[in-house]
């Protein structure tokens, strides 16, 4: 299944014999064995061992004998969630133990589909050590905390280790949860008064050795947790939010627009009345004032009759609001410059403030990780498996293949630094750190053929070129005995 996976062939992950009809299937998996052999039966049967077996704990016997045989040196642990978006109907109550395939947030914007959430911890090189499926209505927060404590009950890192995760974790439960004996850094929710006013402050920023950012830290004892806490600003973080904020301000002011009309429509026993309401709707528009504001009194017939009134006629008297608007622009600046600012707090006091913001920044490996994982030639919103149990055994295969994938990429990055060595990437210029996939690409050609002369079987290596062989070499043994030559 894993050797499927990084097939990459466009096809759901799934063990068709005909993806292994090419391929020297007895080298790969062991005399005897056939192409024939791996076909649905087969996969099902695997499927339910594994979860019979339980994935999660299977991922984390394979990680520890990984750990045992190379040393990645973990210092930064990566936790996040994403959901699969799965096809089927799936609404068998007595689930037992099993995830329910259900209706949640999508995070793939499939919100026509049942899904599952899947979390998974990676270290600093976006090697996955931790992995396991939820339900699909799986809530983040509780999620992110759970994963964690599993993962430190399942391994033993260094106290100097940090937990590293996106704004699901910060909540008063979690971080009291997690204790002294954990280092964690995260992002503060904006939606936490504490953390408002301090996005809103006018506070100095320090510029950052990253001329793109800037901060300014202080302490906070929220949840009862003495933390750090530094505000950044992000300069690419400003642009982006820019053509978000335009867009808004345009929308809310063609809400303000009709809201306006609509005041302007209606009808006062008095001019104080009138001021009031005036007051009120504009405490509601922070971005706006008024261009032009008037009240004026008007009088109608009660009796409801068109046309002119009598000289003695009782008329009804009221008042009218007369107004126009238009942006405030010292507010609108003052809210534009404080576009792309995010607030990240860490238990350990005397972390350094630019330490913490690139060890956040490094929570990109974990999402590199879910887009390979949801790389369309990847995919399992493809697969149309029947029962909850097998989405579990498949979900844990996913991401030993990522596993796979990810030791390969670093491996090879590593010894490529350590030689000197370079190989060309695709614009032919040299690089150290080329991507497992181009490295595929360049295997693609490469042929086993078996030919038979007076009754010998004589077996060699097409288009196995000298910068293939420097790979191999790389790689080590393990990955040249694949590609040895045989009489």
């Amino acid at each position: 299944m894993v050797l499927n996976g990084l097939g990459f062939v466009g096809q759901r992950l799934y063990l068709f014999p005909s993806f292994f009809e090419n391929l020297p299937v007895d080298k790969l998996l062991g005399e005897g064995v056939v192409a024939a052999d791996l076909n649905d039966d087969v996969l099902g049967r695997t499927f339910d061992a594994i979860y019979e077996y339980d994935p999660t704990n299977l991922f984390n016997e394979i990680v520890l004998k990984v750990m045992d045989r190379v040393d990645f040196d973990t210092k930064l642990l990566h936790a996040d969630t994403t959901s699969f978006g799965v096809h089927g109907m799936y609404e068998d109550e007595d689930i037992g133990n099993t995830i329910e395939i259900t209706l949640g947030h999508p995070k793939d914007g499939r919100a026509d589909l049942k899904q599952f959430v899947l979390s998974m911890v990676t270290n600093q090189h976006g090697l996955p050590l931790f992995v396991e499926a939820k339900s699909g209505n799986a809530s983040d927060k509780n999620t992110i905390i759970d994963t964690i404590s599993k993962l430190r009950k399942s391994i033993t890192f260094e106290t100097s280790a940090y937990f590293i995760a996106d704004s699901a974790l910060y909540t008063k439960d979690n971080i009291q949860k997690l204790g002294d004996g954990v280092r964690w850094i995260t992002r503060v929710p904006a939606t936490i008064n504490e953390a408002k006013e301090l996005l809103d402050s006018d506070v100095v920023l320090i510029p950052c050795t990253d001329s793109r950012y800037s901060l300014y830290s202080t302490i906070s004892n929220y949840g009862g947790i003495k933390q750090k806490w530094v505000l950044f600003h992000s300069k690419p973080m400003q642009q982006r939010m820019e053509k978000t904020f335009e867009k808004r301000i345009e929308k809310e002011t063609k809400a303000a627009t009709a809201s306006l009309k609509k005041l302007n429509g209606r009808r006062f026993a008095c001019e104080p009345d009138a001021r009031k309401e005036a007051e009120i709707w504009l405490q509601s528009q922070k971005n706006y004032k008024f261009k032009k504001l008037e009240f004026k009194v008007q009088s109608k017939r009660n009796n409801g009759k068109r046309g002119r009134p009598s000289k003695n006629e009782e008329l009804d008297r009221f008042w009218i609001i007369d107004a126009d608007i238009e942006l405030d622009e010292e507010v609108i600046e003052k809210e534009r410059a404080k576009l792309g600012r995010f607030v990240l707090a860490s238990n350990d006091l005397e972390i350094d403030d630019e330490t913490m913001l690139q060890h956040y920044k490094g929570q990109q490996s974990v999402e590199r990780g879910f887009r390979f994982l949801k790389d369309k030639r990847f995919n399992i919103a493809q697969v149309y498996l029947k029962k909850e149990e097998r989405i579990q055994a498949l979900a844990m295969i996913m991401v030993l293949t990522l596993l796979v994938y990810s030791i390969a990429e670093w491996l090879l990055r590593k010894r490529l630094m350590e030689t000197g060595n370079s190989i060309p990437n695709q614009l032919k210029k040299p690089t150290q750190k080329p991507t497992l996939k181009w490295v595929f690409f360049l295997f693609n050609g490469v042929a086993d053929v078996k030919v038979r002369i007076m009754g010998v079987v004589h077996r060699k290596m097409m288009h196995l070129t000298d910068l293939l062989k420097l790979i191999l070499r790389l790689m080590g043994p393990e990955c040249e005995k694949y590609y040895a030559e045989e009489c």
